[in-house]
């Protein structure tokens, strides 16, 4: 198969339960594409395996063959570094089953599934955990980034619900890392990204968790800074059912939506209680009260609330992010002067996220160190043209720099592409990054698993 060595690759073909794509095969294309649509790479070989056993013997054989290992989960990740050209693509999307213990309330989660197999599997069980915004996000990446949700103010980050992990490492042993296993692997799982190896299967806590209470208001761009204010002295009284954030996003053509409205910039604030409808509009009074022109409210099972904003596949993406100590109300001017930024109409979103709740009191020391901030900026620009690249991308800078003056210099790096070796030590704190690198040295001394926020072995 060109590059790589006939025998060997035989000899790998021949134990493999899964399927295996070279360029040319049918398949090959809709394998390698990626959530970010600016992301176009073409690797040499993409393994898409069926079994723990599979990733052994892709990354043995990777090693041998000196191919470029890549491994892909959700493959959401805006940096596109679930994929590479000319090396192998380790593929655990086959690998997306989720066996539930409502007694014991975990959830053994396959290192390939995504969010909507984890919180379909839960629901019957009226169970969840935290999970991203958007059902399609794969849950290994985002578990092993941290992990931020709608209701992370309730049940934590969803790395503070990690119990266990099973890792092939990249001299193809199989560990499972846990408090009482491999403690520092288990430490640095929590945050730590893909550095230490494949996570081909992730045990995490569930928390009761019944229907929700989902509110979309929508406010004329002219009406944030009051709405924002507002908006900032509720979540700082709120209880820990209470999440969501604040956006500005291009109004749908929906029902709900006032027709003048549609297609045209304008802030939305998404409100999500822990609970049925009624305890939910009493909880959430306040900023029912305060003038929308748009309104969506609406009880759901949780696994909907999930895939309710889910973004389609196909646009070029550039996100970034900024954890601030405190929001003033010259943050706020800030963050609504910098929509005027944003490619409207596009799905693009200008997001202010509030932190707090279950997130803030965990006082385990996990390389987590933008946990602590109340609120976080995140530029989420997503649109068509090719022409629009270098606009996107001004605009995530723009948003960055309008907020540095309240920022705390930690960052999640779920959030971010490639911004560099300095934002990627300030997504774990220079203590942390430090302690990485030594457990880093111990399971991948030789940076096999380099595409990633790349932690060097010390």
């Amino acid at each position: 198969m060109g590059l790589l060595d006939a025998t060997s690759f035989q000899r790998f073909r021949d134990g493999f339960a899964g399927v295996l794509l070279e360029p040319g095969a049918a398949a090959y294309d809709d394998a390698r594409a990626l959530f970010n649509a600016m992301i176009d790479r073409r690797p040499a070989l993409i393994a898409q395996c069926a079994s723990t056993e599979d990733v052994v013997a892709a990354v043995r054989f990777g090693r041998e063959a000196g191919l470029e290992i890549a491994v892909r989960g959700g493959g959401h990740g805006v940096a596109g570094r679930a994929l590479c050209d000319d090396g192998l693509v380790i593929d655990l999307r086959r690998m997306n089953g989720v066996a539930v213990d409502p007694a014991a309330r975990v959830a053994v989660v396959g290192g390939g599934a995504t969010m909507s197999n984890l919180d379909r599997a839960t629901e019957p069980h009226g169970l969840a955990t935290t999970g991203g915004r958007v059902s399609t996000t794969g849950v290994g990446g985002f578990v092993l980034g941290g992990g931020n949700g709608w209701l992370d103010r309730k049940m934590g980050l969803a790395c503070d619900n990690l119990v266990a992990a099973e890792v092939v490492t990249a001299d193809g042993r199989v560990l499972t890392a846990s408090a009482e296993a491999h403690p520092d692997l288990f430490w640095a799982l929590h945050g730590g990204g893909g550095n230490f190896g494949v996570v081909t299967s992730l045990t995490l806590r569930l928390h009761p968790m019944g229907p929700v209470t989902v509110v979309l208001l929508l406010w004329e761009p002219e009406e944030a800074g009051r709405v924002l204010r507002a908006y900032r002295d509720f979540v700082d009284g709120a209880s820990d059912d209470v999440g969501g954030g604040a956006v500005f996003l291009t109004a749908p053509v929906e029902a709900f939506v006032p027709e003048d409205m549609a297609g045209r910039l304008a802030l939305g604030v998404l409100l999500v209680f822990a609970g049925p409808e009624a305890d939910g509009r009493a909880a959430l009074a306040p900023m029912l009260g305060l003038g929308h022109r748009g309104e969506m409210i609406a009880e759901m099972p949780y696994a909907e609330l999930q895939c309710l904003l889910d973004d389609p596949p196909g646009f070029r993406n550039y996100w970034s992010a900024e954890y601030l100590r405190e929001l003033p109300d010259a943050a706020i001017d800030a963050f609504v002067a910098a929509a005027g930024g944003m490619i409207v109409p596009s799905p693009s979103q200008h997001a202010l996220f509030p932190g707090g709740g279950a997130v803030a009191r965990e006082t385990a020391d996990w390389p987590v160190p933008w946990r602590t901030a109340p609120w976080c900026v995140h530029p989420f620009g997503l649109w068509t043209e090719r022409a629009d690249d270098a606009r996107g991308r001004q605009w995530a800078k723009d948003v960055r720099a309008a907020v540095a003056p309240w920022a705390t210099g930690a960052v999640y790096l779920n959030f971010i592409g490639d911004e560099g070796e300095d934002r990627v030590r300030a997504g774990f704190g220079d203590e942390a990054y430090r302690r990485l690198a030594g457990v880093k040295r111990t399971y991948d001394p030789d940076n096999v698993f380099h595409l990633n926020h790349n932690i060097r072995p010390a």
